[in-house]
């Protein structure tokens, strides 16, 4: 390789690496511009990277819910200890429209989506409501649901029949 096709190919490497580099710094931006739910939740800036505990589908509204954890709901799960999670537990639920694979129409695949539900256990913080904070952020745009703080009572509504599982309706998977 000559010199000039070094310097040409170290300068395309480099020109790459910087576009690659704003692109994360300005994703990493947005993700930080997410309006916090009205009761003060901040959206979790890494949940993107979250593992997953278990998956659902509702049959109701056509929709594929992927559940993830935080370390703290992934070591808890892994454990067996989720009734009651841990106190620092963080639970998102991603929702997606159903959607057939285009080379595989009998394949329910995610499709458009639709919201990010998390609730997150503090004892404490939240006692009024089991032990859980509630905050969702509607379509790819995040806006937080909810008019005030008190949309978390409809959460905690839908979520005690659950009450003798911690309120939470995911079982994690078991895996061999």
């Amino acid at each position: 390789m000559h010199r000039n096709q070094k310097r040409t190919m170290i300068r395309t490497i480099l020109a790459a690496a910087t576009a690659t580099l704003s692109l994360a710094t300005a994703a990493v931006a947005l993700a930080g511009d997410v309006a916090p739910a009205p009761n003060g939740i901040d959206i979790p800036e890494d949940y993107k990277d979250w593992r997953v505990i278990g998956i659902s589908h509702r049959t109701d509204n056509n929709s594929l819910r992927m559940i993830l954890g935080n370390d703290a709901a992934i070591a808890a799960a892994r454990a067996g200890r989720t009734n009651p999670w841990p106190d620092g537990a963080i639970l998102a639920k991603i929702v997606m429209k159903d959607a057939s694979h285009a080379s595989w129409p009998a394949a329910t695949v995610p499709g458009q989506f639709v919201h990010a539900e998390f609730m997150v256990k503090d004892n404490a913080r939240y006692a009024a409501t089991g032990g859980w904070g509630y905050a969702r952020w509607l379509g790819a745009d995040q806006t937080p649901y909810g008019k005030d703080a008190n949309f978390v009572q409809e959460c905690h509504g839908c979520h005690t029949p659950m009450k003798d599982n911690d309120y939470v309706f995911t079982k994690p998977v078991a895996l061999p």
